[in-house]
């Protein structure tokens, strides 16, 4: 897990590119979701962190966002 704040913006539109860091989430509410979701483009920045993979994610006690995952929201939800 990385930290937005611990990340140079240019290094981190390097590492999105490569298609390193996909998974974004929120540390505050333990929220992870795609880089690109409308919901996780809105929070602070001090709350971002990012993800290597999904699994690191939920290892971490992240659950999917409602918004972009909804699928995995979904079955989280159940479980």
């Amino acid at each position: 897990m990385i930290e937005h704040v611990d990340i140079a913006p240019k290094e981190l539109l390097k590492f999105y590119k490569q298609g390193v860091l996909m998974w974004a989430g929120n540390r505050k509410l333990k929220i992870y979701g795609r880089f690109d979701c409308k919901s996780g483009k809105r929070m602070k920045r001090e709350n971002r962190v990012f993800f290597h993979s999904e699994e690191e994610a939920t290892q971490l006690g992240y659950r999917p966002c409602g918004h972009c995952l909804r699928v995995e929201y979904k079955r989280w939800k159940e479980t």
